[in-house]
């Protein structure tokens, strides 16, 4: 592998339409699909490269790198009892499941299930 140092890199990047800007990071996160998480701690270098026309790219270079699993959140209850689901359903003349869905939608608002369940 050959080594360029950061100015001659600046200068041939500059001469392809690159631009190479350096970012202070002290901590690098890196979500994975399967829930993990990649972290890179006090990188060496960070810098973000601008193309026209070309997504963005991030070069990260050194550091320490750990992997983490990522907090699962726990669902919250919902803001609603039966009563008022009852209520809803009695008030707007709908089912108790169609009550219940009409409240998870408007985070447990009593008013505003009953007048979206009658459409208005």
């Amino acid at each position: 592998m050959f080594s360029l140092n950061p100015r001659e890199l600046r200068k041939m990047l500059k001469r392809m339409g690159i631009n190479m800007e350096e970012i202070e990071a002290e901590e690098v996160i890196i979500k994975l699909p399967e829930g993990k998480k990649l972290i890179i701690e006090s990188p060496n270098s960070v810098a973000l490269m601008k193309a026209k026309g070309q997504p963005n790219m991030f070069y990260i270079v050194g550091g320490h790198i750990k992997e983490e699993a990522e907090e699962t959140k726990e669902e919250e209850a919902p803001s609603f009892s039966e009563d008022d689901v009852k209520l809803v359903a009695e008030q707007a003349g709908v089912s108790l499941e169609e009550a219940r869905k009409a409240l998870e939608e408007t985070s447990g608002d009593i008013a505003e299930a009953i007048l979206k369940l009658k459409g208005a």
